[in-house]
């Protein structure tokens, strides 16, 4: 546990050192947490209040889906990736040069989609695969260097994650919304493997080291299982794609649709129990923390949710049909699970790895909370009532002031050099980081 992340919690110096390029593309978390939530700000800010900018093939809904899901959540998780794995290796993966041509691939997908038209769409497409490929590419090199074999399939699961991009974009070509969605649940099924996969690391690290005398159990044992269970659930979908076995509400139980749903719901059961397990009633007054224990949290209830609809043996009137809705596990998993774990680790992770005191000021736990509210106001609009209109767009202000605020105070630190740590003036050869050792 203790090779997870090598955190240095040194005080910054009173005089901040110059904007360097070298320090931002030294590791992967500089430019694609900037990248990441910014873009989140721009989409959302769009998407809420000038749809009428999204142009053919990928439009609204699609281009909604897609651009949270693979524009930023995903975005964000490559980016603490390539950064973890060069303390979980010794290697660093990506810096420099590579890296900038990473961040330029994801800026053309991002023009693309929004520019609208075929020909912008099909670069767009082979941009945001090579994104993919390259990422893969970089983190098996130094996984199979390192030996770092627990980690060897995390390459795999960033490409399988560009693989259900790309049967997103091919069913938006289509037309069809229901294969749209499916493939859509494809994709936040496999960002949910990797969210688990990270956070049933980092929670137990961070929390002991930030609450004196705090012992958590790995649970070692149950995360193996709830990889299995996961990625069963993945495969279970993809076959029940191949096959053209109905997903839809409704359409009555079937094979493979049971196989996933029971498999989520196994997978969302382990998460509740791994999390009462980790002593929550510690971390409440460690808003670094409990953000992160939240958002774990509703993606373990998402994943019930999802368990509830795809498994097609409930009436879909009850609740009045909201759990029978895409949307439901959608916005549980992925905004209310994904998002608030992401602003936590967002700060956490920047923090540690920028050698700054481990303590939020005003806007950082500002944004903690802007960020509860935006999950909780959207969930709130999924219930159809007068308010919903209302409610929505206070989310969507909420989301946007959250990040906003992120990157108000860390874009900063985040183009400059650690302030313990001068960036040597040439690197004619890749850096390599030492891996942490236990203490």
């Amino acid at each position: 546990m203790s090779r997870l992340l090598n955190v240095e919690e040194t005080p910054a110096r009173a005089v901040p050192a110059s904007p360097s390029m070298a320090a931002f593309l030294a590791l992967g978390f500089r430019p694609l947490y900037i990248a990441g939530a910014g873009w989140a700000v721009i989409s959302i800010a769009l998407w809420i209040f000038a749809p009428q900018l999204l142009g053919e093939p990928l439009t609204l809904v699609a281009w909604h889906a897609h651009e949270m899901l693979w524009g930023f959540i995903i975005t964000i998780a490559v980016g603490f990736l390539l950064t973890a794995s060069a303390t979980w290796t010794g290697f660093n993966p990506l810096q420099g040069r590579p890296l900038a041509a990473l961040c330029i691939l994801w800026c053309v997908a991002r023009i693309g989609f929004l520019a609208g038209g075929l020909t912008a769409f099909w670069i767009a497409t082979a941009a945001e695969l090579l994104f993919f490929l390259g990422t893969s590419a970089a983190l098996a090199r130094v996984m199979f260097k390192g030996r770092s074999r627990r980690n060897y399939g995390i390459p795999a699961l960033i490409l399988a994650l560009g693989v259900a991009d790309l049967l997103y974009l091919l069913a938006a070509l289509q037309g069809n919304y229901l294969v749209l969605m499916e493939r859509f649940d494809l994709g936040l099924i496999g960002m949910a493997v990797v969210a688990l996969l990270i956070a049933r690391r980092v929670i137990p690290f961070f929390a002991m080291r930030m609450v004196p005398g705090l012992q958590i159990p790995m649970l070692v044992r149950s995360g193996h299982a709830q990889m299995v269970f996961s990625v069963l659930a993945l495969a279970a979908g993809v076959l029940a794609q191949i096959t053209g076995a109905p997903m839809a509400p409704g359409s009555g139980p079937h094979a493979l649709p049971l196989i996933m749903a029971a498999s989520l719901g196994v997978t969302g059961l382990i998460s509740l129990v791994q999390l009462a397990c980790w002593k929550p009633q510690a971390v409440l007054r460690k808003p670094m923390l409990w953000i992160l224990y939240l958002g774990y949290a509703f993606i373990g209830i998402g994943l019930l949710a999802a368990a509830w609809k795809f498994s097609n043996l409930f009436d879909p009137a009850i609740l009045n049909g909201v759990l029978a809705r895409s949307a439901t596990h959608v916005h549980l998993i992925g905004l209310a699970g994904f998002c608030i774990l992401i602003i936590g680790m967002l700060t956490r992770t920047a923090l540690g790895h920028l050698g700054r005191p481990l303590a939020l000021d005003r806007s950082m736990l500002a944004g903690h909370w802007l960020m509860v509210l935006a999950a909780l106001l959207r969930l709130a609009a999924l219930w159809p009532s007068a308010a919903s209109l209302h409610l929505l767009h206070l989310a969507a202000l909420a989301w946007i002031l959250s990040l906003g605020l992120y990157l108000w105070r860390f874009v900063p630190m985040l183009i400059r050099p650690r302030p313990d740590k001068p960036v040597p003036a040439a690197a004619p050869k890749p850096a390599t980081i030492q891996p942490a050792r236990a203490r």
